[in-house]
């Protein structure tokens, strides 16, 4: 378990190996519920490759010490991405 946001991660060993791995990390909000926003790629298991990068929104929360992941939602692809970001986008113009 973490105890600071720097320690926080969004790579996954099974059995050893890298499965996934982690590639950027955004803040998007600090304090006993902490929003993370990570970047990251998954092992190909047939072909050893890296497949394409995705994101997820993940909320710890931090108790005894601790940040215990409570939430995640992947975005799968740059399209469904690129979807959120317009809609948030057209909700939340950008302040004068």
């Amino acid at each position: 378990m973490a105890e600071t946001i720097d320690e926080l991660t969004w790579d996954y060993e099974d059995e050893g190996t890298l499965t996934r791995r982690q590639l950027d990390k955004a803040v998007l909000s600090k304090g006993a519920w902490s929003t993370i926003l990570y970047k990251f790629e998954e092992l190909d298991r047939k072909t050893g490759d890296w497949k394409a990068a995705k994101a997820c929104i993940v909320r710890y929360q931090k108790q005894n010490g601790q940040y215990r992941k409570k939430s995640n939602f992947n975005i799968s692809s740059a399209k469904q991405a690129r979807a959120l970001v317009a809609t948030l986008t057209d909700w939340f113009p950008p302040e004068d």
